[in-house]
């Protein structure tokens, strides 16, 4: 047998057990802790929310399982089940050049698999966001992004994908790789810088921060830490849910702060600051940069194995394809490849738990831990974050850390 298509099932499987495993484990937790809410959490956190939590959690978690099996059969299917090479033969058909005929392979089969998880995010908006009042979304406005978001994958794909396969294959006997990771690098680059400005306007609404003591309080922090930015901006993000949240976005001179308009109705002036600080210091310790970093290193490593990859009929035979051509490579290192690695994924979670920790000790030492501490409070609660995760699954998955330690994290920072 094929030594891919041992690897990639193989992997497959593991990764499916590990995931459903973790998934029954959490949820069990979850739930023989739903009826105390913990201790630090009493001021702020009734039972009821608590009640609530637990049961939002589990609803996403019964809800995924769904997910992890259909996604395991869909790659199966489409790989050694040769529905891969279906699409492919459809476009071979064509009266289309072949770099034409292969970007709209690319881009009709990404567009397929996007369709099949359409559902799933129709029950995840429309039935659990809903039952448990988070999701302001009209059918309207849900067809609406979906029209633009599929629009904004054409318009920024297909210009991406023909310069791409383009290189793949002018120099497909030589270093195509390197060439396409220096697009790459660019293209990431560029949609980092424009998207504050030109994308994110698409879908959501952004007003300046009004004057008043919360835009001061802003303004000083920034500041002292001397950060400059294009712009303190309001999101209306309750125009699609009840959650609330805050970010950065943009890169160089054309960073922007966010703040959801949700988060901005529960928390005081001196807890928002107390949660821009911790964004700040994200960029004081250079989290941002660093990731990004990590993140083209990882691309060039994997682009690299590719170049490899490319010149084995074993690699495209083992993962259901018979054409060899630059479009099958490229389909098959974005969508069955990374199965393989997917335990860079714990890796991954444990390095941004970490940068949580700095943040929220630059945090501490810049406002001080009791303002981060009630903001968090209040955020776990309106957001209906569980309290009580199970500690292995949190270990594997959540890039920040559970409640609890935080907590006690910050507690110790202000002793």
């Amino acid at each position: 047998m094929n030594w891919i298509t041992v690897l990639f099932a193989t992997t497959l499987i593991l990764n499916l057990v590990i995931e459903l495993w973790l998934n029954i484990k959490n949820q069990f937790h979850i739930g023989t802790h739903r009826n105390q809410v913990p201790e630090d959490f009493q001021s702020v956190v009734t039972e009821e929310a608590h009640h609530k939590a637990a049961d939002y959690s589990r609803a996403k978690l019964q809800l995924s399982r769904f997910v992890l099996f259909f996604d395991a059969a869909v790659l199966l299917f489409m790989t050694l089940g040769g529905g891969f090479q279906e699409i492919y033969n459809y476009w071979l058909a064509t009266d289309l050049s072949p770099i034409w005929r292969d970007v709209g392979f690319l881009l009709s089969t990404f567009w397929f698999l996007s369709l099949l998880h359409l559902p799933f995010a129709i029950i995840s908006t429309f039935k659990i966001e809903e039952a448990f009042g988070f999701n302001k979304m009209t059918v309207g406005k849900f067809i609406s992004d979906l029209v633009k978001q599929w629009l904004l994958g054409l318009i920024i794909g297909l210009p991406l994908a023909w310069a791409v396969l383009s290189i793949m294959n002018a120099y497909f006997d030589q270093a195509w790789w390197f060439y396409t990771w220096v697009l790459w690098v660019a293209f990431n680059l560029l949609l980092l810088w424009a998207y504050p400005k030109w994308i994110a306007p698409i879908f959501n609404k952004f007003t300046p921060l009004e004057d008043g003591e919360m835009k001061q309080r802003i303004e000083a922090l920034l500041e002292r830490t001397g950060f400059e930015s294009n712009g303190i901006f309001v999101m209306d993000g309750s125009s699609r849910s009840g959650h609330g949240n805050a970010y950065f976005t943009g890169f160089g001179k054309n960073k922007r702060i966010v703040f959801f308009d949700t988060l901005l109705e529960s928390l005081t002036p001196e807890e928002v600051e107390a949660v821009l600080a911790h964004e700040l210091g994200h960029f004081k310790h250079g989290h941002i940069k660093k990731r990004m970093i990590e993140s083209f290193a990882l691309s060039f490593a994997g682009l690299f194995v590719l170049g490899w990859l490319t010149q084995l009929p074993a690699f495209y035979q083992g993962l259901g394809m018979t054409s060899e051509t630059p479009a099958a490579a490229l389909l098959l290192f974005m969508t069955a490849i990374p199965v393989m690695f997917f335990f860079f994924g714990p890796i991954a979670a444990f390095k941004s738990r970490k940068h949580e920790f700095e943040a929220d000790a630059f945090a501490s030492q810049t406002t001080g831990s009791a303002p981060l501490i009630s903001a968090l409070l209040k955020m776990y609660r309106d957001n209906a974050s569980s309290l009580t995760p199970d500690p292995t699954y949190s270990a594997y998955h959540d890039s920040h850390p559970p409640a609890k330690i935080r907590i006690d994290h910050l507690k110790s920072l202000e002793k």
